[in-house]
């Protein structure tokens, strides 16, 4: 299952690098809108997990953003689908490791660590150094974005162990708005009245979400009607 965990996690990695490298940041931020989606569907298919009133408010919510953004590109680029299909399973994986969060993605690196070694030396024998032939300022950040992906990585592993996997999905939504703002002021991706509605519906729903989970966390012995 590590194993699985790791080769989800490492595609995911590769096809959204390749995404921003070729300047495909708004295709990737729609793969992770879709992710949230993935991880509440399949937390209710899966897992059995169940939603109350307000919960399923959120998620028709965000439902109503995915379908408008979709409208609005015009339809759903393999790299949004792939990103989505990837993390979402990964989630579902990682929820059911009974593995902490730091020993998990030190296993899952190891995994992959044979992979990434066959590939650099691969290239090396083609002329690209992946270790070498850098000044001292893109080492560092290649460094520092190792670490960058490694922290939330941590996070996501530990919150899936202890929260819903929708609840974990619904503060996913997160991440693409962050990307979103990324694609727009950094890039200069054009951006969408559209995109403006999009995130008004998103974290609307996510408000909704949040306001059920403290009305849960204020009164745990309380049943919701379902």
């Amino acid at each position: 299952m590590l194993t699985v965990a790791a080769l989800l996690i490492g595609s995911n990695w590769l096809v959204f690098l390749w995404a921003v490298a070729n300047r495909q940041v708004v295709a990737s931020s729609l793969g992770y809108f879709l992710t949230p989606l993935v991880n509440i569907l399949l937390g209710l298919v899966v897992l059995k997990e169940r939603l109350n009133r307000l919960e399923w408010l959120s998620v028709l919510l965000a439902l109503a953003a995915m379908t408008n953004e979709i409208i609005a590109i015009g339809g759903l680029p393999w790299v949004s689908l792939f990103l989505a299909g990837t993390f979402g399973t990964y989630g579902l994986v990682r929820k059911q490791l009974p593995v902490d969060a730091v020993s998990g993605l030190w296993l899952e690196t190891l995994v992959m660590l044979p992979v990434c070694a066959l590939y650099a030396f691969y290239q090396a024998g083609n002329g690209h150094a992946v270790f070498t032939g850098h000044d001292l300022s893109t080492s560092w950040l290649l460094i520092g974005a190792g670490a960058l992906t490694a922290l939330p990585l941590l996070a996501f592993a530990a919150a899936a162990q202890r929260l819903d996997l929708a609840t974990v999905g619904m503060l996913m939504y997160i991440n693409p708005t962050l990307q979103f703002v990324t694609a727009i002021w950094l890039f200069g991706e054009p951006m969408r009245a559209e995109q403006l509605l999009s995130f008004g519906l998103i974290w609307l729903g996510l408000l909704v979400y949040s306001w059920s989970a403290w009305g849960k966390y204020r009164r745990p012995d309380c049943i919701d009607s379902r």
